[in-house]
């Protein structure tokens, strides 16, 4: 066929208009596309998803976050402190022998004064008078001589330290001003917090004052805190920083829900894990301080911990949710109501509790002398006591009265994992104590770690759930204990 004829050809043609067709469809939809998403300089854009029907008018959100920086940051603190401290002065010009021989001088001379300072954040939560409460952290105040507080408009007060706990990483600092016009903080509930929530943080970051970021709740219920902290924490994405600790995290309501404490980073900034101490774990504490400048703790009197999958499988658990009794204090709240060792607590007054760290926290606010209600698992069996709350002694109080500790050790399953570690025969039966409490029963008895519990009372025991079902029952306040040392076989007897 020649060139002249194949170019008048149908096929020919029917292929050309469809090329054209596709060329002219593809360069209108780009105009089309284009009209659409330009934006004037005055103009606001809207984000809608037509399949879920949400929309999100970024114009709102913008101007809520406006109205809620201008309300609650002149609540919002700068706190700096400064500790004073002394430390040997150096040697100087003494040869290295002088004090080996005739010892340091005794004398002020010797000693030197240096200044620490700190930075953190702090909220205005209460107004008596004239006399104003600033909530922070006890990691911010720490030993501070002197407390130095700046509002957001720059003011400055000398601040006075009220009280502060370590346990709850709290503490509460008042300054005096007769002015009228200083804002205090609307406390919201925490406890309405949702996974998902929008929230903002204030504080001081590095010294810059009067900052705000935003994010939402990543998380909530997180325990684990620096030092010990029995707080269940709020997680957000929302930025924290060094000088933020003891500042505002805040709802879409402009309500304080949160004490920005700590963050987890490898490099010291923010890596959006930032944490916050729910506003509810605080309100009473904030009472305790005005009134008798420290925080009033409910005692259970028990020992616990969230048991590990073998110990859940030996005792016959549902679930690992919630607190496993090691050990109860002779004539504590818990000995008096008939709760003992082996015992599982799983709800406190009708709340279901999920771990260990929630049932100190829960037990910790409960009121002096309540009545509680402790659903708890034992032997495999639901039971429902009646423990009346009484007050916290101090921590050295307590690590004083291990003696009163019962029984002051505990035990793990032999498995197959602990026989084959510690090169036990398959024929073996009993438990292996992987913890001796000092100076309890267990201690001054001369239990050790890896001893092998075959028999409590004479009477041959198999698995764990065994054991504490004799130790409970103690006859004349006296357990005599059968075990497995190495190759002996000793009887040791726990006295209560």
């Amino acid at each position: 066929m020649g060139k002249r004829r194949m170019l008048y050809s149908r096929k020919f043609l029917l292929v050309n208009l469809v090329l054209v067709g596709l060329i002219l469809g593809f360069s209108m939809s780009l105009v089309v596309f284009s009209c659409s998403t330009r934006i004037g300089p005055s103009e606001s854009a809207a984000a809608q998803e037509t399949g879920s029907g949400m929309n999100v008018n970024v114009g709102a959100l913008q101007s809520s976050f406006r109205s809620i920086s201008d309300t609650v940051l002149p609540s919002v603190v700068k706190i700096t402190v400064e500790e004073v401290r002394t430390q040997e002065a150096p040697q100087g010009d003494r040869v290295p022998w002088f004090d080996f021989f005739f010892g340091q001088p005794d004398s002020p001379d010797n000693q030197r004064e240096f200044r620490t300072q700190g930075l953190g954040s702090g909220i205005i939560v209460r107004r008596q008078g004239n006399t104003y409460y600033v909530l922070t952290n006890d990691h911010v105040v720490g030993e501070a001589d002197s407390i130095q507080i700046v509002l957001d408009d720059e003011r400055q007060f000398s601040g006075t330290l009220v009280g502060k706990d370590l346990r709850k990483d709290i503490a509460l600092v008042s300054f005096e001003s007769k002015a009228s016009d200083i804002h205090v903080a609307t406390l919201g509930d925490s406890g309405t917090l949702r996974v998902g929530d929008w929230v903002l943080a204030m504080g001081s970051p590095f010294g810059f004052q009067s900052t705000v970021t935003a994010g939402i709740v990543s998380a909530l219920g997180r325990r684990g805190g620096p030092q010990g902290n029995i707080n269940d924490f709020i997680q957000t994405d929302a930025a924290i920083n060094q000088g933020n600790s003891g500042g505002a995290l805040v709802n879409m309501n402009g309500e304080v829900i949160g004490i920005n404490t700590w963050i987890t980073s490898q490099t010291g900034g923010s890596v959006g894990l930032g944490f916050s101490i729910p506003i509810n774990n605080v309100k009473s504490a904030i009472d305790d301080f005005v009134t008798t400048g420290s925080v009033h703790y409910g005692w259970l009197g028990v020992s616990i911990r969230t048991p590990s999958q073998e110990i859940a499988d030996a005792m016959k658990l549902p679930s690992r949710m919630g607190a496993f009794v090691y050990y109860v204090f002779d004539g504590s709240p818990a000995d008096k109501a008939g709760i003992i060792p082996g015992d599982f607590i799983t709800a406190i007054n009708g709340k279901r509790m999920e771990s260990s760290d929630q049932v100190i926290l829960t037990v910790g606010d409960l009121d002096i002398g309540e009545k509680a209600t402790f659903d708890l698992i034992r032997q495999g069996n639901e039971e429902s006591l009646t423990v009346t709350i009484t007050e916290r002694a101090e921590e050295s109080a307590i690590a004083e009265s291990n003696q009163r500790l019962w029984p002051g050790l505990s035990v793990f399953p032999i498995t197959d994992q602990v026989r084959k570690e510690a090169g036990l025969e398959k024929s073996l039966r009993g438990v292996i104590v992987n913890a001796v409490e000092s100076r309890t029963p267990a201690d001054i008895a001369g239990m050790r770690l890896g001893d092998i519990i075959t028999a409590v009372d004479g009477t041959e025991i198999t698995g764990v759930m065994e054991f504490y079902a004799h130790i409970a029952d103690t006859k004349n306040g006296k357990v005599e204990l059968t075990l497995r040392r190495e190759d002996q076989t000793i009887t040791l007897t726990l006295t209560r």
